[in-house]
């Protein structure tokens, strides 16, 4: 593979990466850092990748390399020297269109930040698989490629997560 192939891949399927990092990672600069690191390390490593073997699960399955190896680091220097965590605000920016209320608007936006927080309590087992799935939109099979599971496995773990997600939600709910 080479670089215009590669530039292809991005122009292809970097929206769908991009918003995989952003539900991995919960704010925007830390996405904006996943999602470069994923394609400074796809050209690194593009001589390995085959453009007929799944190349978004390719992509994918960097993205969780590099998510885990990140996590890793942190935990590792928090027991070394412990640090505070810095409380960030993250801008929100609501995305209307003119056919919705502002009403509509509102409600939309609370059952989106209800559902991610359900998402950000799930365990990486069944989080992972489930953002693949509902998020970069791959198929039980191109999961279980990039993860390197069964596809029993990845169903089962899918089931477990929407199980979870069902009874955050209802406990939550009014």
């Amino acid at each position: 593979m080479d670089i215009e192939e590669l530039s292809d891949l991005i122009k292809q399927h970097g929206k769908t990466i991009y918003g995989f990092c952003y539900r991995l990672t919960g704010n925007k600069a830390d996405s904006d850092d996943l999602y470069q690191e994923t394609f400074l390390k796809a050209m690194e490593v593009r001589h390995k990748m085959d453009m007929n073997q799944n190349p978004k699960g390719f992509l994918i399955s960097i993205v969780i390399r590099l998510r885990k190896n990140k996590r890793r680091k942190f935990a590792w220097r928090q027991r070394i020297a412990p640090s505070t965590e810095l409380n960030e605000a993250v801008d929100k920016v609501c995305c209307t269109n003119e056919e919705t209320t502002p009403e509509e608007a509102v409600l939309s936006n609370e059952l989106r930040s209800m559902i991610q927080a359900a998402i950000d309590r799930l365990d990486d087992k069944l989080r992972i698989p489930l953002l693949m799935y509902y998020t970069a939109e791959m198929s039980v099979d191109e999961v279980s490629l990039a993860l390197r599971i069964p596809p029993g496995t990845v169903k089962s773990r899918l089931f477990k997560a929407r199980k979870v997600m069902k009874k955050i939600l209802e406990v939550e709910s009014p």
